[in-house]
């Protein structure tokens, strides 16, 4: 008996430390009424799915760039309920704006921009199952940094220890889900061209947490 209670403690302070080592900044974005609304409509028109909530089941980590330089500008484009007008390639499919569960910094900030459960519009066909971590940058001008790389690490250790995360994929992988059982979207021309957050970054991620029972995306796994 007292084995067995020594082995709960040891795993309990265990479970803690690795929670520990990560610092998650929380910063949300606006989820009123609106953003509430468009959320639900979403998942029921897109997926076919009919929920009270605006909530996920985790099964997928889709690490992005977010093109826009920096932290405090993604936030203002993430903050807004309805997506702009400018965004007329997608916003046809629905008024919901984009966003994402998390944001990190060029620094290795992260930020969390609402419950790790709740409904984000990131990726085509699998936000119903999908946290999305955005990387302040882009391929270019902006190349993601080394502080980004190690931050994105520790927090798909950090999100595969609460969920059960099955793939780990960057954006421009999304669409090898397509004949995938978790594929849900219902229009077959709703489609979009991405790159980020580009191959060498999510090799050298996909390097980092090795160890973990995470698979890459379903024509490319180990």
């Amino acid at each position: 008996m007292q084995k067995q209670l020594l082995i709960l403690i040891i795993y309990f302070f265990s479970f803690q430390l690795a929670y520990a080592q990560i610092e998650i900044n929380d910063k949300p974005v606006i989820f009123d009424e609106r953003r509430t609304e468009l959320s639900l409509e979403y998942i029921k028109t897109r997926y076919g799915i009919e929920k009270e909530t605006p909530t996920i089941d985790p099964k997928i980590i889709v690490v992005h760039y977010t093109v826009v330089p920096t932290f405090e500008k993604t936030f203002q484009i993430f903050d807004k309920s309805e997506i702009p007008q400018s965004r007329d390639q997608i916003k046809g499919a629905s008024a919901l704006n984009v966003s994402a569960q998390f944001v990190v910094d060029r620094d290795g900030t992260i930020y969390r921009l609402m419950p790790e459960t709740t409904f984000a519009r990131h990726v085509i066909g699998l936000n119903y199952c999908a946290i999305g971590i955005e990387n302040v940058g882009d391929g270019k001008d902006n190349p993601l940094t080394k502080a980004q790389l190690k931050a994105n690490a520790k927090l798909v250790k950090y999100l595969a220890e609460k969920y059960d995360i099955e793939y780990l994929i960057g954006h421009y992988e999304y669409k090898v889900f397509q004949n995938h059982p978790l594929w849900k979207e219902k229009d077959k021309n709703y489609r979009t061209v991405k790159e980020d957050p580009g191959k060498k970054f999510m090799m050298a991620l996909r390097k980092k947490v090795k160890k973990l029972d995470i698979k890459s995306a379903p024509d490319m796994a180990n």
